[in-house]
């Protein structure tokens, strides 16, 4: 499965992307509202388990190189739930490389896995994905006060939702 937007297509993860996805989780300026940089081990478990995701994907530009990447992960609870995360390199932030990958992903949980809401984490800190997201018709509808433990210190964590038939902004 591969998703097309006018600027980018998101394809599945395959094995030649595990340099990418190691630079990208490796680096502090992305991973510093995500988690603790984790041992290659670790991230290569997690690139691992990517491979065999069919609702993760890489962000490819036009000349098909690697920008960042984005999922979808379906609740144990709740099947028709979704939550999102995504990750853009530093140097194609900026650019809306986040806001076009995920109108794309939303209609992809809407459409092709019946998916009727999507959910977002994101730190109250991290300015840049609460725009997208709130570009992206997610609205916030919970805030847990200092409830993310991240480098020896407690964050805010913002929770966002977009219901099916939500238009982006």
């Amino acid at each position: 499965m591969r998703l097309q937007t006018p600027r980018f297509t998101l394809t599945p993860f395959q094995e030649s992307d595990w340099l990418f996805f190691l630079r990208l989780r490796r680096d502090d300026r992305i991973m510093r509202y995500m988690a603790e940089v984790a041992s290659e081990r670790q991230i290569r478990t997690l690139f691992d388990n990517r491979l065999l995701d069919d609702n993760a994907f890489v962000i490819r530009d036009a000349q098909h190189t690697a920008v960042g990447d984005i999922g979808l992960r379906p609740s144990v609870h709740n099947p028709q739930e979704a939550d999102v995360g995504y990750s853009i390199l530093p140097t194609a932030q900026g650019r809306g490389v986040a806001s076009e990958a995920l109108q794309a992903l939303c209609e992809f949980a809407f459409d092709k896995r019946n998916v009727q809401a999507l959910n977002a984490w994101v730190l109250a800190e991290n300015q840049g994905s609460v725009r997208v997201l709130e570009k992206s018709g997610f609205q916030r509808v919970q805030v847990l006060e200092k409830a993310y433990l991240l480098k020896g210190e407690y964050y805010d964590d913002w929770v966002y939702r977009r219901e099916k038939g939500t238009q982006a902004c």
